[in-house]
């Protein structure tokens, strides 16, 4: 039943439900929302309802004049999210994925690349990069950790390298990464290397000052931070990896990441002018556009800070429990997302479907060898900026009556 009113639903315009058959509107609404569970795995998020209201829009071009503007606004709004006003930023239809294959723009084949790994997709990152014939190599640490600047050091005093590749927030782990702090030691020691954060799981709950840090690509996805339903994929990058872009010696052995594709479609969209390569994706971008004038709408500091308060608190509910994060102190704990060690006789199998009967979506782990060893649990956009929706306070509530029916005494 359910099923088949959701065809309805997707099959009929929003708008002519809403006008003509507000009753009918009301109860198919009303049924689909109670089969929905709360989205609280660290991405896709919960999304406010402006949100998706704006994504049912009816068919429009992406070169009418009412769609032009709201790119355009969207490229603008997407630097202010990041705290720079020289940066470039890309907007197309992807997932976060493909920032990674867009950093095919600044490498040739032979560049060494020194990746920061603090989970699986830091080794991911490095992987794709391998496709394209970078020379990696990896500082790693224990599950919890990031490398040391010990550790970093002694690998730029080694090699010179083209590119330093950092996770901000590893979604595996949940360990967060002081890009702060590692921009500055690797321009210090090679002011030439690009420094590439991987701010998939960060843009949106943690602060990044683009300009003031000298960080040279950002790379994140609509479905996390952000608050957009997947299919976005959205690339910053500084004046000078835009100049390294444009000063390679070899063609981009690439088609549809292929920045000299996509800057002059940025360009004319941010000039109020229709451009053309490849059809971006029209509702999304509608989506986006009212997602970054939500989270635009109060100082970003206020966004960050409240992030911080919720995930510390979050935390605490977990040790008050008597379990313990995968991120081992709570500087190396990220404001998004808490990766949790399960505890002795409850098996993520039994964990997960658990919190899912109450209506509570968690997620289990990735990292391979540990990945039934602990889960996850998504703090960000809607369900920490509203507090009337308590949303915290519901997984808060799932959690521990879940332990406790799984047999798990504190």
């Amino acid at each position: 039943m359910i099923r088949s009113m959701r065809y309805i639903f997707v099959a009929l315009s929003s708008f002519t439900l809403f006008f003509h058959f507000p009753h009918l509107f009301q109860t198919l609404t009303t049924t689909i929302m109670a089969a929905h569970k709360l989205c609280m795995i660290p991405g896709p998020i919960e999304f406010h309802e402006d949100v998706l209201t704006s994504m049912a829009t009816p068919a429009t071009s992406h070169v009418d004049p009412l769609f032009v503007p709201i790119f355009g606004e969207s490229i603008e709004m997407v630097r202010q999210v990041v705290q720079s006003k020289v940066a470039q930023p890309f907007i197309t239809s992807g997932s976060g994925t493909l920032g990674w294959d867009m950093m095919v723009n600044l490498l040739e084949a032979g560049d060494e690349v020194l990746v920061l790994t603090t989970g699986y997709f830091g080794d991911h990152f490095a992987e794709c990069l391998e496709v394209y014939g970078a020379k990696i190599t990896y500082l790693r640490s224990e599950p919890g950790s990031r490398p040391s600047t010990e550790a970093i050091a002694e690998a730029l005093s080694k090699t010179k390298f083209k590119m330093v590749t950092v996770t901000h927030v590893d979604t595996s782990t949940g360990v967060l990464s002081d890009i702060n702090a590692v921009t500055a030691q690797v321009k210090a020691a090679s002011p030439e290397t690009l420094v590439v954060v991987d701010g998939v799981c960060s843009v949106g709950s943690e602060e990044i000052l683009f300009d003031d840090w000298k960080l040279d690509v950002v790379i994140t996805g609509s479905q996390k931070g952000l608050g957009v339903p997947p299919g976005l994929s959205i690339v910053v990058a500084s004046p000078y990896a835009i100049q390294v872009f444009k000063d390679r010696k070899s063609p981009i052995p690439a088609y549809y990441s292929n920045w000299n594709k996509w800057l002059p479609i940025m360009t004319a969209y941010e000039a109020r002018k229709p451009a053309y390569f490849a059809t971006p994706a029209v509702q999304l971008v509608y989506a986006l556009h009212t997602s970054l004038k939500l989270i635009l709408s109060q100082p970003l500091e206020t966004r960050f800070k409240k992030h911080a308060a919720v995930a510390a608190d979050f935390r605490q509910t977990v040790r008050n429990l008597g379990l313990k994060t995968v991120a081992q102190s709570e500087e190396l704990a990220a404001n998004g997302m808490t990766a949790i060690w399960l505890p002795e006789g409850v098996e993520v199998s039994q964990l997960v479907p658990a919190l899912a009967g109450k209506g509570v979506q968690i997620a289990g782990g990735i990292l391979q060898g540990l990945a039934t060893k602990y889960f996850r649990i998504g703090h960000m956009g809607i369900s920490v900026m509203d507090d009337e929706r308590q949303h915290i306070q519901k997984v808060k509530d799932a959690l521990v009556s879940s332990l406790t029916e799984l047999g798990y005494k504190n």
